[in-house]
């Protein structure tokens, strides 16, 4: 349940925050601030890292995405003071999106992005939810056409099951450079607060850096 900060969080600041779906053909020009570069992070989780990486590129707009309402909240809420939700000024280069990300994805233009983060999905483990998970043979295409060549996509998992998964997949394509993960988060990476919890738990992230041939 939603405590009262978090519905008005949703109910308010998230309108003046959310990326707007007919901007989508020209998304640099959704945003308040000028734009040289436009990044995509999938599955933000608390939005630790989003924040990081907006606040260090001030000229990249990036689109943040998450569907969970306590991520979100947890985003807002560091983004605006309380008794400011209505009104106290946003980061004008963040926008999210808070609806699937292959909605998304869809609606932008021919490698419109520079870089696209997917830090610590959900592993979804069981066989059938398989389809389920964004690194897919059958969703690579659709990730790779949005993406210009020599662009960067950020991959981090600490699930076993997952990590064999995105290695098989990256095998048995053609349209990343996929050099093999490393076991520690690479200089210029944000930290998230699942990665220390993974790490505390005695868990072993790999990262992985592919780029758009």
């Amino acid at each position: 349940m939603l405590s009262p900060r978090q519905q008005f969080l949703l109910d308010t600041t998230l309108p003046r925050a959310r990326f707007p779906l007919a901007r989508a053909a020209t998304p640099a020009a959704a945003f308040a601030a000028p734009i040289e570069r436009l990044w995509l992070e999938v599955g933000f989780g608390s939005g630790e890292h989003a924040e990081s990486l907006a606040r260090a590129n001030p000229s990249v707009g990036l689109i943040a995405c998450e569907v969970f309402a306590n991520g979100i909240c947890s985003l807002l809420g560091r983004l605006v003071p309380e008794g400011g939700e209505a009104d106290a000024p946003l980061p004008g280069n963040l926008l999210l999106w808070d609806d699937d990300a292959r909605i998304l994805l869809r609606a932008l233009p021919d490698g419109a992005l520079d870089a696209l983060f997917l830090m610590f999905p959900d592993p979804w483990p069981k066989a059938r939810h398989a389809k389920r998970r964004f690194v897919h043979p059958l969703a690579l295409a659709a990730i790779a056409r949005v993406l210009r060549p020599g662009a960067e996509w950020r991959i981090a998992s600490d699930d076993p099951t997952y990590q064999q998964w995105v290695a098989e997949v990256l095998a048995a394509q053609t349209l990343f450079d996929a050099p093999p993960p490393v076991g520690e988060r690479p200089a210029g990476w944000p930290a998230t607060r699942y990665e220390a919890k993974a790490l505390r738990a005695g868990r072993h992230p790999l990262y992985w850096s592919l780029r758009r041939r």
